[in-house]
């Protein structure tokens, strides 16, 4: 069994883009710039968001962070984000999600300029996904493929599952799996799937992004799978620091086992998430100078 260590490859990744960013600005260019706009304080978010800005430091780009009570109107957040629309020095930028339950997520996501969406979340990004056409790629499932590459995991002609459907990870990881670039043979199952055990237990690659800790057992996988763990719940730990563990989708000590490679929660694919939106940043900047 080998371990995916998603913050070693973000890490080398990272150092490609500091090059990068190196040779931007010596060539008399501005540095990248992304912005967060975080909406409230919701712990898991605060973490990201904080991550983020440090990831940014790492490479060389501007970041700025646009803060925002939970009280906040759905115009005042919409009035936001059309002002960073038009602000000509910043390439792109996410809005932190979830979302205070007054505001409509879609509605913010597709009020987002497409060409500054490095989350890869608007319709305009999604369709020319679908298309195969250059887009920003969601960046759950662009960093779940670039470990795939740089692991060097055989993926065409091999049977993958991804159990979940979401917006975020599930759908467009389906289309991502499913290109010439990869041509893996893709079945998304989900909560209506029947002998979801059987079909999972059938992958070669098995992908778990359903959030429920745990929820992938050792009967569900099969001898000499790869296992990707999306899953990132936190769960009450009273004798942590914290107070909370992060739990992944899959039951780790019971399905390792059984791997040939698997990535582990934390340390496995939420640093490539970062290193994604980072990825995307650089490409919009590109495209700027």
């Amino acid at each position: 069994m080998i371990l995916i260590d998603g913050k070693k490859t973000a890490d080398e990744i990272k150092k490609e883009i500091a090059a990068e960013v190196k040779l931007i600005i010596s060539s008399g260019k501005r540095a990248p710039h992304l912005a967060a706009v975080l909406v409230g304080h919701d712990g898991g978010s605060e973490t990201y968001v904080a991550f983020k800005i440090k990831d940014c430091e790492e490479v060389g780009f501007r970041s700025t962070l646009v803060r925002f009570e939970n009280d906040v109107t759905e115009a005042e957040l919409l009035a936001k984000v059309e002002e960073l629309n038009n602000d000509k020095d910043l390439d792109g930028f996410i809005v932190q999600l979830p979302l205070p339950k007054h505001i409509s997520e879609q509605k913010i996501i597709e009020a987002i300029d497409a060409r500054k969406d490095v989350d890869g979340f608007h319709p305009e990004n999604v369709g020319r996904l679908v298309l195969g056409m250059p887009a920003f790629l969601s960046a759950t499932p662009f960093g779940i493929v670039e470990l795939l590459k740089r692991y060097k995991i055989p993926t065409s002609g091999k049977n993958c599952v991804i159990v979940g459907r979401s917006n975020i990870v599930g759908r467009p990881l389906s289309i991502l799996m499913s290109q010439k670039s990869v041509n893996a043979t893709v079945t998304v199952a989900h909560s209506q799937t029947k002998n979801l055990d059987k079909v999972c237990a059938e992958a070669d690659i098995l992908i778990a992004a359903l959030g429920s800790p745990e929820f992938i057992k050792a009967n569900m996988v099969k001898e000499g799978a790869v296992v990707i763990d999306v899953g990132t719940t936190r769960v009450n730990a009273p004798e942590t620091k914290s107070g909370f563990r992060l739990k992944g989708d899959v039951k780790f000590d019971e399905v390792a086992p059984k791997c040939s490679y698997i990535t582990p929660v934390p340390g496995g694919v939420g640093p490539m998430t970062r290193v994604s939106l980072l990825l995307n940043t650089l490409k919009a900047a590109k495209k700027n100078s």
